[in-house]
């Protein structure tokens, strides 16, 4: 168990702790999970390059990496619709991207087709980030921004299907 599989384990046990401190009312609750938010979220990058800094990348750290991102934003987006911050529909397209995207990847993979992740793809998990954190902090901007997350999102999406059906083409050729 090495340094950035440890960051990604403490993101996903973070999770249900931003969970429980945004849900209860407490004071200044929602101030200390939007901390607990960015704590988590920051582990996202980090855990990242020090795997390949150090030359610590795992099979481990591979599959927790991607499924600690998207539980960390799927309980964001569900308290925030559940709150009445968002709307469903958006929570549904970052959600339904994700499993879009995660298909993809697995079709691929079984074919010896990996897709990397793109630059696009990590504009779009920041921007996401960015605007829940706003909305979590009841900022005016949050909604804009979470439109461009979406937008971001749905970018992505297509340009990770893109890659997709070309890889995928040619690997059938």
């Amino acid at each position: 168990m090495n340094l950035p599989n440890k960051l990604t384990l403490l993101r996903i046990f973070l999770i249900p702790i931003f969970l429980l401190v945004f849900l209860i009312r407490i004071p200044y609750g929602q101030y200390i999970a939007t901390a607990i938010f960015i704590i988590a979220a920051s582990t996202d990058g980090l855990d990242g390059y020090i795997a390949r800094k150090r030359k610590q990348v795992t099979n481990l750290g591979k599959l927790m990496d991607p499924l600690a991102d998207k539980l960390l934003i799927t309980a964001a987006l569900i308290v925030l619709v559940e709150l009445r911050l968002i709307s469903g529909w958006i929570a549904f397209i970052i959600i339904g991207r994700e499993f879009f995207v995660t298909g993809l990847r697995t079709l691929a993979a079984a074919e010896g087709v990996i897709i990397a992740a793109s630059k696009l793809g990590k504009l779009k998990t920041i921007s996401q980030i960015v605007a829940i954190t706003a909305i979590l902090l009841n900022l005016a901007i949050g909604k804009y921004l979470m439109y461009l997350a979406v937008i971001f999102t749905l970018w992505s999406g297509i340009d990770y299907y893109l890659k997709a059906r070309k890889n995928l083409r040619l690997k059938a050729e």
